[in-house]
């Protein structure tokens, strides 16, 4: 596949610590070939330790990517725009350009953790939410029309 036919994605939660995170590993990881993936938030956050665990355990390293402001991206016309929690569908501002924008909102395991009695009652949690954001990226070519 030529590079000219790979889609650029932005996916914005946020802190950009956790499930825009996991979303941009699972698109490297599965999508790749056909869609070149970032992501930001609204504040930073810096990337959550057990989001770097659980996606670890499938195989996907996010360790080396790095929490990043909206207003640090480099590249600004995207072609599609993701929001994945609700803070950020209803904070995100308006990227001029052709950029289609989705919302498809995830629970938020580092808010539910705090619940938790246990770590890896925590841990459940994020590997719930990173196993339906996977499904999510599965199915992306037929979530971005």
């Amino acid at each position: 596949m030529s590079n000219s036919s790979v889609k650029s994605i932005l996916f914005v939660c946020t802190g950009n610590s956790c499930r825009s995170q996991m979303a941009e590993g699972w698109v490297r990881k599965l999508k790749g070939d056909i869609l070149a993936p970032q992501s930001a938030g609204i504040e930073k956050h810096g990337i959550d330790p057990k989001a770097v665990k659980v996606m670890s355990e499938v195989g996907v390293d996010i360790s080396k990517q790095q929490s990043k402001l909206l207003s640090e991206l480099s590249e600004k016309d995207f072609d599609y725009i993701v929001t994945i929690c609700n803070d950020a569908n209803e904070k995100c501002p308006v990227f001029p350009g052709k950029a289609k924008r989705l919302h498809h909102g995830f629970d938020n395991p580092p808010v539910l953790a705090r619940k938790t009695k246990s770590e890896e009652e925590a841990l459940t949690i994020y590997r719930r939410v990173r196993d339906e954001i996977r499904e999510f990226v599965e199915k992306m070519t037929n979530n971005l029309r």
